[in-house]
């Protein structure tokens, strides 16, 4: 079964080429697909340069409906989702992703990061299965509704759905890796907003029956 990586991106210059050059070096995954969600920097083309195919958003749709995108623009069976502001990424990480879906053991892996910094591991506390890095197959994907318009619900609402259905999923620990803080991508004030938004839109999809 070919593996594809779909990592949602959103002027994400400074960390994107390593994301994609990192996940290259893994022959399993097949296609690399960065979308890039109406970013406003150079994300698209240093993403194009690093060896992924990329897809340009006009405008921002949110992460959700960025993977959304990127699922339909492939046809591979295992989707590998990656956040595209990862540190420490190492291709041991991806294959611990992949490996436990590709070999039948599990239905979707979730990465948790063992360690980090408390703004980024806030997030994860107050909600476990918030991680972006996961690996899935295509069809649970596919099953979910309404994943495009979840925004930065789209894990809580994924993982929400495999709970509730039964399907099996593993929890990987990712050594070493975090990601940057909004806080420093946009300066305190922006990132401090941006950071109230993502939980805002994390709160209205846990919120949901």
């Amino acid at each position: 079964m070919d593996v594809a990586a779909v990592i949602p991106a959103f002027n994400e210059e400074k960390t994107i080429a390593q994301v994609v050059k990192t996940v290259r070096e893994v022959p399993l995954v097949k296609e690399i697909i960065v979308v890039n969600d109406g970013s406003t920097d150079n994300t698209g083309r240093i993403a194009e340069e690093a060896g992924a195919r990329v897809i340009n958003l006009r405008s921002n749709m949110g992460k959700g409906g960025a993977m959304v995108v990127g699922v339909r623009s492939t046809q591979a069976g295992i989707i590998l989702f990656l956040d595209a502001d990862l540190i420490g990424l190492q291709p041991s990480h991806v294959y611990d992703l992949i490996n436990p879906v590709l070999q039948g053991e599990t239905e979707m892996t979730i990465g948790v990061f063992d360690e980090g910094r408390f703004a980024t591991d806030l997030a994860l506390f107050l909600t476990p299965y918030l991680s972006g890095q996961r690996a899935v197959k295509r069809e649970i994907f596919e099953t979910v509704s309404g994943l495009d318009l979840s925004r930065f619900g789209v894990e809580i609402a994924l993982t929400r759905f495999v709970k509730s259905a039964g399907i099996s999923f593993k929890e990987v620990e990712l050594k070493q890796m975090s990601h940057l803080m909004k806080e420093e991508k946009l300066g305190l004030i922006k990132g401090f907003k941006a950071r109230m938004k993502m939980y805002w839109e994390i709160a209205k999809c846990v919120g949901r029956n």
